[in-house]
């Protein structure tokens, strides 16, 4: 016979991290909680730092294959997205507690005006995606001379 020892705090430590899980499912732009597929929605975090020569974005993406992540650029944003599946339980398994969060995910950037979207690159190494954001050559507005009449 296996003896239970009932935990009351860890029953409301789970309801607390639902609860947080849920307040950060806002929608970006109305503010909103979004509903939509709480159970295996995710966010990656990410990191975005700046060169001289580049901006940098690197998304921890843990247990995702590159075949499974999409970079892709549309009308001034940067969109990564892609899937995180879940591995399949063996037969000599028993998963007694799942706080990684699995399914589909996406996330956008607004690009900044001085980038050469046809020189982005991305690389995946170690569950981290790095997007390489080449800046343009800043150049110089002409001057011209208009003479008065």
């Amino acid at each position: 016979m296996n003896l239970v020892s009932l935990s009351p705090f860890q029953d409301m430590e789970g309801f607390f991290n639902r609860y947080n899980r849920l307040l950060r499912r806002r929608d970006p732009v109305t503010g909103e909680l979004d509903f939509s597929d709480i159970e295996g929605a995710w966010r990656p975090v990410a990191d975005i730092s700046e060169t001289k020569h580049d901006y940098v974005i690197k998304a921890e993406l843990p247990e995702v294959d590159k075949k499974d992540v999409h970079v892709s650029i549309e009308n001034g944003m940067l969109t990564i997205s892609g899937e995180r599946h879940m591995e399949k339980e063996s037969d000599d398994e028993t998963q007694h507690r799942i706080e990684s969060f699995y399914g589909t995910f996406s996330r956008s950037f607004a690009l900044p005006s001085d980038i050469d979207e046809k020189k982005i690159s991305a690389e995946s190494k170690n569950g981290v995606l790095k997007v390489h954001l080449p800046k343009v050559k800043a150049t110089k507005p002409a001057q011209i001379e208009i003479s008065v009449n």
